[in-house]
């Protein structure tokens, strides 16, 4: 990482990134995320071409394997928080039978004092999905909190 908070990058200033994912948009996972958020909207339940959701690209991480992780990026879960999360579509939103090309790479890097589990490091994970063209059509973007030391559960 270097003073700006930007995280190593390849000779070409490119990101590392994690091997490429594929994610089948699938109408009845859909259909089931719609109704698991208790949305009314036919055109996530009924539709033949259904639209998917705005949120519903988080189910790629169903499709995501060690490998596919962003280089650099968190990995203990029991020290890790989900602290943002944004989706930003770059035409209209992906399509029940749309086939996506995910990859992911850490965007920037920073570090806050902490008080109860230490110094807190702050990671912008961004994956993008691009389209069967190559057309980059969402990016999501998560900050992911590593704590200094893991957080505790309840106590029995």
């Amino acid at each position: 990482m270097n003073e700006s908070g930007r995280v190593a990058t390849t000779p070409s200033d490119e990101p590392l990134r994690g091997e490429p994912f594929t994610m089948i948009v699938e109408r009845g996972k859909i259909r089931e995320f719609a109704r698991a958020v208790k949305s009314r909207n036919a055109a996530y339940l009924d539709d033949e071409d259904a639209l998917c959701p705005a949120t519903f690209l988080m189910t790629a991480a169903f499709w995501q394997r060690r490998q596919h992780a962003a280089p650099g990026a968190p990995s203990e879960l029991r020290r890790i928080l989900h602290g943002e999360q944004e989706f930003v579509f770059f035409g209209p939103p992906p399509r029940a039978g749309d086939v996506l090309t995910g990859t992911q790479y850490v965007r920037r890097v920073w570090t806050r004092k902490g008080s109860r589990a230490g110094d807190m490091t702050f990671y912008e994970v961004v994956t993008e999905f691009k389209d069967g063209t190559g057309r980059l059509a969402v990016e999501s973007r998560a900050v992911l909190i590593e704590t200094g030391s893991p957080a505790e559960g309840p106590t029995e």
